[in-house]
């Protein structure tokens, strides 16, 4: 019997958590029988396959299959998942998130309903363990003073927006718009989104298709996935320069007015003191909005760690944009 809906999941080294998702689909308001997942694997070595062939044998009512991602990157394995689908509906996840129980339902009916051509939720951003910093790096994530106009790591209100996490779509419909573009190695949903609007369509987000997405644990893997993120937004903004939005400019441009003014003040001293006001600015708004989030979750350790992981987003995404502008090929892998 062919499946209305393919939930395609991109996986590498997932074994310690891809049974939170798998879980998760197994307990969905949609009937089983009408859904199949379909895992592209980007070659794990650490038992992903053999957890994921635990579950079948566990739970044969949900159809489940693994195909191969060679190149393991995550457009790829989209694409190679999308290829091996076989539903009208195509619902996009991650091996690390973990929809709630009416996603899928609530995704098919916005397509069914024609709202519109992409249409996707929110994140509940939580942390992966109960440390300090895996704490404050999720509450940093979902905080406007972090992250900007990114909705859907906020919003409470349904809205047309630029991009959505993940997305559902139909599987005719974005093959014929190439589906994923594999040169790029993040971004990959924005760019999609992109090629969606400019196409004529149309990107829903609802608060009310949801899933729990799990924050970095560790300032250092904050740092190194949002280096990632600036450098292949740069590469994305040199096919579309129109894309660019304030949160995405003020980063590189806040990176590159330190790094002024630090010039600057070697031959004109009062460049330093205006670095140091401007800086002493940003640090009391990133305290505030650290203190403020250390009393909404009585938490007080927030209040060093939501400006420190701030702080790291901010100078991470920057100079990996900067990086950007210099690389000379998006195909090299950041």
């Amino acid at each position: 019997m062919t499946p209305r809906v393919s939930v395609i999941v991109p996986c590498r080294n997932e074994a310690k958590t891809i049974h939170l998702l798998l879980d998760a689909l197994l307990e969905q308001g949609f009937p089983l029988q009408d859904m199949e997942v379909v895992i592209a694997d980007g070659l794990s070595d650490d038992g992903t396959i053999e957890a994921i062939s635990a579950f079948q044998a566990r739970h044969p009512q949900l159809a489940l299959k693994v195909v191969q991602n060679k190149k393991r990157v995550i457009p790829s394995g989209l694409n190679r998942a999308i290829e091996a689908a076989r539903g009208k509906y195509i619902v996009r996840m991650d091996a690390h998130s973990v929809p709630e129980p009416h996603y899928v339902s609530r995704s098919v009916a916005a397509l069914d309903a024609g709202i519109a051509e992409n249409v996707g939720g929110v994140w509940q951003i939580r942390p992966q363990n109960h440390g300090w910093a895996a704490r404050s790096i999720a509450a940093a994530a979902a905080s406007p003073v972090g992250v900007g106009d990114a909705q859907y790591r906020y919003s409470s209100t349904a809205a047309y927006v630029d991009t959505v996490p993940y997305g559902a779509y139909a599987r005719d419909y974005i093959q014929s718009l190439g589906a994923y573009d594999e040169t790029l190695l993040s971004n990959e949903d924005y760019e999609l989104n992109t090629r969606i609007r400019q196409a004529g369509g149309r990107v829903w987000m609802d608060p009310a298709i949801s899933c729990v997405y799990f924050a970095r644990a560790t300032f250092a893997d904050l740092a190194r996935q949002y280096w990632r993120y600036g450098f292949w937004k740069n590469q994305m903004l040199k096919r579309y320069p129109s894309t660019l939005r304030w949160r995405q400019a003020l980063p590189p441009l806040f990176v590159l007015g330190i790094l002024f003014l630090l010039l600057l003040g070697l031959f004109w001293r009062p460049a330093w003191m205006v670095l140091a006001l401007g800086l002493a600015f940003y640090l009391l708004v990133l305290l505030a909005a650290g203190v403020a989030l250390a009393l909404k979750k009585r938490d007080i350790l927030l209040a060093a760690g939501v400006p420190l992981a701030i702080i790291t987003m901010h100078f991470s995404w920057g100079t990996g944009f900067l990086a950007g502008l210099f690389a000379r090929s998006a195909q090299r892998r950041a």
